[in-house]
């Protein structure tokens, strides 16, 4: 074998005919298999036995057998190619198609998502539900999930991506605190406690910059939002919070939005997986139904409010 080639890709067309060939038993077989002429598969074989400068079949009559080289060689391709046959199904066919699982962050799945999982069973009672709640970005390699939820910016290398809703920010506390500290308007915010998430896009600095006031700084920081919401609920102080995330808290009175401003990240949930994935029937399904909740979860946002969209270039960490 060559050294010159050794280190680089043989011809794919080449090695594709082989595989059949080496398969079949019969370049005759082989090209019937393809659709082409049996010259054309032993020419291709030809120009790859000349690039790897070594023969891989001994021609007989009726027959052909691999030499030595042809094994190894074959044994190798085999794999490579059945691998990849085993990926196309996969984009294409459902290997479990009466269970969905799904990737989202525990502070969405917890206070947005889990909550009308009920709806969806209602809707799609033979269809099981695996939720999985990470911040880690699922790679879908080595992997049983179906459909990931993630919040950012929607670009994710090799995945499809569609978007669900954007969001808006505001401050939040529980009513008791607001009591004792006194805290109803934006600028009493520097009497209290200010709670802030580590996630760059529910920081306090830039939220007060986007509107326009001062308003202290954080005192407490938690490393993930529902650790921050947990904070609010616990009388710690006031959270800058997503009103996904704490809708439902303020709408059974368990906090209370301070002021009338709130901010509109550039950021937003996108669901997202290999493109292949969608066209599976549970998972386009779902994405119907996601996407109907998403529409009327926006009947819910504060009609009272002044929106500020928040132009800062900031690169967010994705999750």
């Amino acid at each position: 074998m060559s050294n010159a080639n050794s280190t680089r890709m043989p011809p794919l067309q080449g090695l594709y005919y082989f595989y059949q060939a080496a398969h079949l038993g019969s370049f005759k077989a082989a090209a019937k298999e393809l659709f082409v002429t049996a010259a054309a598969i032993s020419q291709q074989i030809r120009l790859l036995e000349e690039w790897l400068d070594t023969p891989l079949f001994y021609r007989q009559h009726r027959k052909v057998t691999l030499t030595p080289e042809g094994e190894i060689l074959f044994s190798h391709v085999q794999q490579g190619f059945r691998s990849i046959l085993n990926g196309v199904w996969l984009l294409n066919n459902d290997p479990a198609p009466h269970q969905l699982s799904l990737s989202t962050i525990p502070s969405f799945s917890q206070n947005w998502l889990v909550p009308r999982l009920a709806k969806f069973r209602t809707s799609y009672p033979d269809l099981s539900i695996m939720l999985e709640s990470t911040t880690t970005l699922n790679t879908f390699e080595q992997s049983s999930i179906d459909l990931c939820i993630r919040y950012g910016s929607g670009h994710y290398d090799d995945l499809h991506s569609e978007w669900l809703m954007g969001d808006i920010l505001y401050p939040v506390c529980h009513p008791l605190y607001q009591q004792q500290e006194g805290i109803y308007t934006l600028e009493d915010l520097p009497k209290g406690h200010l709670i802030s998430d580590m996630w760059r896009d529910m920081d306090w600095t830039r939220w007060l910059n986007t509107i326009g006031i001062a308003g202290g700084c954080s005192t407490i920081t938690y490393n993930g939002s529902n650790y921050a919401i947990e904070g609010a609920l616990s009388l710690q102080g006031i959270v800058l919070a997503r009103h996904s995330l704490v809708q439902r808290y303020i709408a059974d009175g368990t906090l209370v939005r301070i002021g009338k401003a709130a901010v509109k990240p550039t950021n937003g949930y996108f669901l997202c997986a290999p493109a292949g994935y969608f066209k599976r029937d549970k998972v386009d399904q779902f994405c119907c139904w996601i996407k109907q909740q998403a529409e009327e979860f926006k009947a819910t946002w504060p009609h009272e409010i002044t929106l500020y969209n928040d132009t800062h270039a900031v690169t967010l960490r994705e999750h």
